[in-house]
C-alpha cells in the first residue's frame, strides 16, 4: 500500500501527453487552438478533431507555445488542415514555435508555407492576416 493510499484520497488522474484547447480568437470567425505536450502518431487524434471542427473558420491560429514535441504526423495534419482551409478561403497560421518544434519546421521547410508569429496575441493583432499568403515570420 502506498503512503498516499492510507489517506483514502485517490491520486490525481494521469496528465495526458497532448492536449488541445479551442477558444475564440476574435468575434469574426477566428479560432485559436492552444496545443500542449507531445504531438505524434499516438496523440494526433484530438488535433485532427479540433481542426475538423474549425473547417469553416475564416482563420485558425494554432498556438504551439505549449508544444514540447511534434513529429511528421503532427506536421502533416497541420499541412492538410492548411490546404482544407484555403479551399474555403480560410487560413491557418502558427504562433509560439519554440525549439525543438520550431527547428523541425525549419528543417522540413514547412515554416515557409505558414505565417508564423511570436505568440498568439501578435497573430490576433495582425490586421492584415487575411490579405497575405503564408510564409511570413513575425516577431
Amino acid at each position: 500500500m502506498d503512503a498516499d493510499d492510507s489517506t483514502g484520497e485517490r491520486p490525481p488522474p494521469p496528465t495526458p501527453r497532448f492536449v488541445v484547447r479551442a477558444r475564440p480568437g476574435t468575434p469574426d470567425a477566428v479560432v485559436v487552438l492552444e496545443l500542449g505536450g507531445e504531438l505524434d502518431h499516438d496523440t494526433v487524434g484530438p488535433l485532427s478533431r479540433a481542426l475538423d471542427a474549425c473547417a469553416r473558420a475564416r482563420r485558425v491560429v494554432v498556438d504551439c507555445s505549449g508544444l514540447t514535441f511534434c513529429d511528421s504526423t503532427g506536421l502533416n495534419e497541420l499541412l492538410r488542415a492548411r490546404v482544407r482551409l484555403r479551399e474555403t478561403d480560410g487560413r491557418l497560421d502558427l504562433a509560439g514555435l519554440h525549439p525543438p518544434v520550431g527547428r523541425m519546421f525549419d528543417i522540413t521547410g514547412a515554416r515557409t508555407v505558414f505565417r508564423v508569429y511570436a505568440d498568439a496575441a501578435e497573430a490576433l493583432a495582425d490586421e492584415d492576416a487575411g490579405t497575405r499568403d503564408g510564409g511570413d515570420t513575425h516577431g
